[in-house]
């Protein structure tokens, strides 16, 4: 707040009120585990990815900037992500070492894939690995 930094100040604002709001959720453990809230950090920078795409279509530069600002700084408490040649190298060898052979297996691949690579790559793009894995 002194720092007048306006995204930032934003930013670490959504961060706490949504791990409030998770930790204070029906069935939630009395403290939140490091997976619980890296899962609600990714669920942010989705949300404001998706909203971003929105603004960016309706010309609303305006709005797309302070989203952006908000994943920036909110992308800065997550692991580092990981490129797509290290998930695809993580996923063929998935696939090598279960004998997964062609989209029926699909299942069991997103599985183990997305426990492997928890919080350091997006769903999407693992999805889109592993079919391509699958399928070739």
């Amino acid at each position: 707040m002194l720092a007048k930094d306006e995204a930032r100040l934003r930013g670490l604002r959504a961060i706490k009120a949504a791990l409030s709001l998770a930790s204070t959720e029906k069935g939630a453990a009395q403290e939140l585990t490091e997976d619980t809230e890296i899962k609600v950090l990714q669920r942010l920078v989705k949300q404001r990815k998706e909203s971003a795409e929105i603004y960016q279509q309706q010309n609303r530069t305006d709005l797309f900037q302070i989203e952006m600002e908000e994943i920036a700084v909110i992308e800065a408490y997550l692991p580092q992500q990981l490129d797509r040649a290290a998930i695809e190298a993580l996923v063929k060898q998935l696939v090598a070492e279960n004998q997964a052979s062609g989209m029926k297996d699909m299942g069991k691949i997103m599985g183990l894939a997305n426990k492997a690579l928890a919080g350091r790559a997006d769903g999407k793009t693992i999805a889109e690995v592993v079919k391509g894995a699958l399928a070739g």
